[in-house]
């Protein structure tokens, strides 16, 4: 939503600033530097990058215009699953968590926001499979420390083919001004005032570039680059549940251990984590 609000504020300043020195609208409407610089964009961006990327990244970047997933009640959510877990597993026994491996989605354990996260969900699962079956705690970190990288780099990977988009799109206004320039100089005897209308297109060219670059595209790249720690995060604060699981820790000290590592933006209050436990107990 913020994204929205930003590209409101950052269109009416720029249109508001050039209407209120006289300058007239209809010169910035070029459609064939919008086609230039735009299709020269898009067909480096569908050539340098797979097409797991280009979906990522077309994804990533429409879900910026939503508020983020990862909030204080996903948290306390997530919160809520591991203590049920480790409450499960400190009264009926490790071999009790098979049934909730098995089928996710019929136990009570796992809240609707954690069953929507289906890569959460298979991580959760696929670790807690392993601890069941007897893994030594170190091999669980380590496991997990690897898959987190990988998800790490997979998830920054559309991040940085919308970086690239809008490094990209300056040079590319460049291009339709250079054109533009081109077709100026071979009009050289046409009259000053068609003269200067082809001038003013081709700089509309290098204008639009650095617009879209600045204004458009490297902002919600910036809120993806966000996203994707904040994913990240979700998913350490996973491990150290998956952790604390594997070690028996106490159901209400894995609640805290995994509450510490939220930021203090969505983390949830102790006591407000406290009454959501005695409230789903």
């Amino acid at each position: 939503m913020l994204v929205i609000v930003g590209y409101l504020v950052l269109t009416l300043a720029i249109m508001g600033g050039y209407l209120g020195a006289g300058g007239h609208p209809g010169v910035l409407f070029q459609p064939f530097e919008f086609l230039i610089i735009i299709g020269a964009a898009l067909g480096a961006f569908i050539c340098s990058n797979s097409m797991s990327v280009i979906k990522g990244a077309l994804s990533g970047a429409t879900a910026t215009l939503k508020g983020t997933p990862y909030n204080k009640a996903y948290y306390l959510e997530l919160l809520l699953c591991f203590y049920a877990i480790t409450t499960k597993t400190r009264k009926e026994g490790l071999l009790s968590l098979e049934s909730i491996i098995d089928d996710p989605k019929s136990s009570p354990v796992f809240t609707p926001k954690i069953l929507g996260d289906h890569h959460l969900l298979e991580f959760v699962c696929d670790n807690l499979r392993l601890i069941v079956t007897g893994v030594e705690v170190y091999a669980l970190e380590e496991l997990m420390d690897q898959e987190l990288e990988t998800h790490h780099e997979e998830a920054h990977a559309p991040v940085k083919a919308i970086q690239n988009i809008g490094d990209g799109l300056p040079a590319f206004g460049i291009v339709a001004a250079v054109l533009g320039v081109v077709h100026t100089m071979e009009s050289v005897g046409i009259p000053p005032s068609e003269l200067g209308k082809l001038i003013a297109a081709a700089l509309v060219g290098t204008f639009l570039g650095i617009l879209l670059a600045y204004g458009y595209i490297n902002p919600v790249s910036a809120v993806m680059a966000e996203r994707a720690e904040a994913a990240g995060n979700v998913y350490k604060c996973a491990q150290k549940g998956l952790l604390c699981c594997a070690k028996g820790v106490s159901p209400a000290m894995t609640a805290e251990y995994m509450r510490t590592m939220i930021a203090s933006a969505m983390r949830p209050g102790f006591m407000e984590l406290e009454e959501q436990l005695r409230a789903n107990k």
